[in-house]
């Protein structure tokens, strides 16, 4: 039988999805007003980081990157999405 993982507190997982998109050159306010990311799309984000279980190493990672980094890191569960999102945003 599995254990149920309770999920993590909303701000602090809102504000790091935020940092890493940041970190990453990403806006996440820009790609819903482009229509990259629906208002739900950017709720699940929050939802799926609360989820992770790699928390510490995250926020040890952002702390490391002095403002700004290429790729998130392996660990991310958004990091396709946030390379994604990078890529469309040269596109455009």
């Amino acid at each position: 039988m599995s254990k149920i993982q309770p999920l993590g507190d909303p701000a602090r997982h809102f504000w790091m999805t935020r940092s890493m998109a940041r970190v990453l050159g990403l806006s996440l306010s820009e790609a819903m007003a482009d229509g990259r990311l629906s208002q739900k799309g950017y709720a699940d984000l929050v939802t799926r980081c609360r989820q992770c279980r790699h928390v510490a190493a995250c926020e040890h990672w952002l702390g490391q990157q002095g403002g700004h980094a290429e790729a998130a890191p392996e660990c991310c569960v958004h990091a396709q999405l946030f390379q994604s999102l990078k890529d469309e945003a040269r596109r455009a």
